[in-house]
């Protein structure tokens, strides 16, 4: 209980200071005095400042930590449910199902809402529901074939076979898509958390939040199926409804945060095995929120370490990679010492 209160405690002391750092640094050099003075509705010196301030970082703090915790939980979830601790949204395919789903809007469709509901409107929720539509088609196919596949090692190569699929569909849509969607299209799939403004904000939070708070509902089942699926169907679990919902809120989670800030990988693979190894646990009482929490720090991070590049921005998928695959390799290495299950 001890070292559950101290990791927890750092978690969140790590979290204030990520999100302090974002506030004071980035391309822009702002005093930290009149970083304080925005925050507080002061009038500041450089309207400039203000509007970066307000309407740049502060949005990017908000949704870095959102996506973080979406994907981290993501991951967790998804390992849970194939008994498999490689599986997560970018491995599986789940997000490069989403990411197809936005590419038929984008390059296929143009965002074909935007006539009926306004250019901007209409493009964000035309690109959401592309997102979840993709999700969902994966996930539906993960679903059926877990059906006849019982190895969790094949349900991973399944997940991998279907991700190089949709990625080959989306190659062919930029073959034959215009010169500007192709360029918007690359721009998004490098992975940005500046991209969701202060209008967009309220339904994208809302969206991780209830799926979030959902996922902590599913506390007891997911504690039961890492004892197997016929002791969990024992204790009474219905095991068949209980992951299609998990499945569920993994998708939800992966469409909304890929709709918006770009296929980000590594972060769901990873992070649950940061939470888990610091734990020593595998109870998802308290992996769940330590998970949260992890991922939330790992994103702000990378958005960090993003906007104070030596050059200007750097995408967010160049930083995860180097952040996960030294943990990942680790995990490999170590997996018949580690305790996922207790």
């Amino acid at each position: 209980m001890r070292r559950y209160g101290i990791i927890m405690t750092s978690l969140l002391v790590a979290l204030l200071l990520l999100a302090v750092a974002c506030l004071l640094f980035g391309s822009v050099a702002i005093p930290a005095t009149d970083v304080l003075d925005i925050l507080l509705g002061r009038s500041s010196a450089n309207r400039a400042w203000e509007i970066i301030v307000l309407h740049s970082r502060l949005p990017m703090i908000v949704t870095a930590a959102l996506a973080g915790a979406a994907l981290a939980v993501s991951g967790l979830l998804l390992q849970t449910t194939f008994n498999n601790p490689l599986a997560g949204p970018s491995i599986l395919g789940v997000s490069t199902g989403a990411g197809l789903g936005v590419a038929i809007v984008m390059l296929a469709m143009g965002g074909t809402l935007g006539g009926f509901l306004g250019d901007s409107l209409g493009s964000y929720l035309a690109t959401l529901v592309g997102a979840l539509l993709g999700a969902g088609v994966v996930l539906a196919i993960l679903i059926v074939m877990a059906q006849w596949v019982r190895s969790s090692t094949m349900l991973l190569i399944v997940g991998v076979l279907v991700s190089y699929l949709a990625s080959s569909v989306i190659s062919l849509l930029n073959s034959v898509a215009s010169e500007e969607g192709v360029h918007n299209y690359v721009a998004w799939g490098f992975g940005n958390f500046s991209g969701v403004s202060s209008e967009q904000m309220p339904l994208f939070a809302a969206l991780i939040l209830v799926a979030l708070a959902a996922s902590t509902l599913m506390v007891k089942p997911l504690n039961a199926l890492l004892l197997g699926t016929r002791y969990a169907e024992n204790l009474g679990v219905n095991t068949h409804r209980v992951r299609q919902l998990l499945l569920v809120i993994t998708g939800v989670l992966t469409a909304v945060v890929t709709a918006y800030c770009g296929p980000i990988g590594f972060l769901g693979l990873v992070v649950p095995h940061i939470a888990r190894l610091s734990l020593a646990t595998a109870n998802h009482s308290r992996l769940l929120p330590a998970t949260m929490l992890a991922g939330a720090d790992v994103a702000l991070l990378c958005a960090l370490l993003s906007v104070n590049g030596p050059h200007g921005v750097i995408p967010l998928n160049a930083i995860t990679p180097v952040i996960g695959v030294p943990i990942i390799l680790y995990v490999i290495i170590n997996r018949k010492k580690i305790q996922y299950f207790n």
